[in-house]
Order: C-alpha cells, then sequence, then structure tokens
C-alpha cells in the first residue's frame, strides 16, 4: 500500500474556489479503482490549509490517478491558488493495524 499526505496551503482569496475544486477531486478520486481512502480537511489552525490524506493499492493506482481528467484539472489550476509552497510525503507501506483506544 501507498499513502500520500499533501499540504496545500490556498491564498485566502482562492478559498471557495479552491474548496470547489479539492472536493470534485476528492469525490471523483473516491470513485477510482486502486484508491482505498482518498480524504481532504482543512488544518484546524488555518482553514486555508488543506491536507489530503491518500491510501493506494500500488503504484499502478498512483499512476493510474495522476492521468484522469479530474486530477489534472486540479494539478492546472493549483500554481494560482497556492500561497506558498506545498508540502507531499509518500509511505510505502508494508503493513497495518488498527490502534485501540
Amino acid at each position: 500500500m501507498l499513502v500520500v499526505h499533501a499540504a496545500f496551503p490556498i491564498a485566502a482569496e482562492h478559498h471557495e474556489r479552491a474548496t470547489e475544486l479539492i472536493r470534485e477531486l476528492a469525490e471523483d478520486s473516491r470513485k477510482e479503482e486502486g484508491i482505498i481512502e482518498y480524504r481532504v480537511a482543512t488544518d484546524v489552525d488555518d482553514e486555508n490549509l488543506f491536507r489530503f490524506f491518500e491510501q493506494y493499492e500500488d503504484e499502478e493506482a498512483v499512476e493510474s490517478h495522476t492521468q484522469t481528467d479530474h486530477y489534472q484539472e486540479f494539478e492546472a489550476a493549483l500554481p494560482d491558488l497556492l500561497s506558498g509552497e506545498p508540502e507531499i510525503l509518500r509511505f510505502d507501506i508494508n503493513s497495518v493495524s488498527e490502534l485501540e483506544l
């Protein structure tokens, strides 16, 4: 499994447009084969910082995702929406287990 965590700082004046694009991206992405989980949230300390949490079955699923229309539309719009540098981290996971609280 592959996990991607990305944080995108969005300019306040583009918040509404970014939210619309991100919502569409997330909804369409969750329908893709090979995507286990695809969630986006705003940071509790900064409503203009969007955090993506993505889980993929394998590298093929990641590559397929980047070729979709909804991903490419978001990627094309992103430079005009940003207020700073995004941070994107990829994790290659060998095993997963639930933790009890």
